[in-house]
C-alpha cells in the first residue's frame, strides 16, 4: 500500500519529533496552513492509545497556540479529515478576515481574491511562527 504521508514529509518540515512531525503544507492563498502529522501510519484518532490521542493534541495545541501568539489571526481552523490521505494528520490553519475564503472554509469557494500584502505580511512572519511552533514542541513532556 502506498500512503503519501508515510512515504514523504507532506510538506516543507518544520518539526520533527519521535511520534509526530509539523509541516507547513503549499496551499494556496493560505500561508499559514500547517499540519501535524502522526509518524506511523495510523487512519483514524481513534487507532491511537490514550496517551498517543494526549500527545497528538497537545502538539496541536502548540502549534495553533504559536500560530495566535505571531499571526494574531481572527480565528484558527482544526480539521482531521483524511477522506483524501487515510493516514492521521491534523489541519492547523490561520484564518483573516481578509483571506479569500473567509468566514467559509478553506475548502469551499473563493468568495473574494486574497489581498497581495497581506498575504506577503503573513508570509514574511512565517519564521518567527515555526520558530515559536519548535520552541512550544521541544518543550513538551514528550522525547523529540
Amino acid at each position: 500500500m502506498t500512503c503519501a504521508l508515510c512515504d514523504a514529509d507532506g510538506g516543507a518540515l518544520v518539526w520533527r519529533g519521535a511520534k509526530l512531525r509539523v509541516i507547513r503544507a503549499d496551499e494556496a492563498g493560505f500561508p499559514a496552513f500547517y499540519r501535524v502529522v502522526w509518524n506511523a501510519h495510523a487512519p483514524e484518532f481513534s487507532d491511537l492509545s490514550p496517551a498517543d490521542r494526549q500527545h497528538c493534541m497537545e502538539a496541536v495545541t502548540r502549534v495553533e497556540q504559536a500560530l495566535r501568539d505571531t499571526l494574531q489571526p481572527a480565528k484558527i481552523n482544526l480539521a482531521a479529515l483524511g477522506n483524501m490521505v487515510p493516514h492521521l494528520h491534523w489541519h492547523v490553519i490561520a484564518r483573516f478576515g481578509w483571506d479569500s475564503h473567509f468566514p467559509a472554509p478553506v475548502w469551499a469557494e473563493a468568495r473574494r481574491p486574497a489581498p497581495a500584502g497581506e498575504l506577503a505580511a503573513v508570509q514574511a512572519r512565517l519564521p518567527a511562527a515555526e520558530a515559536a511552533m519548535r520552541a512550544r514542541l521541544e518543550d513538551s513532556p514528550w522525547p523529540a
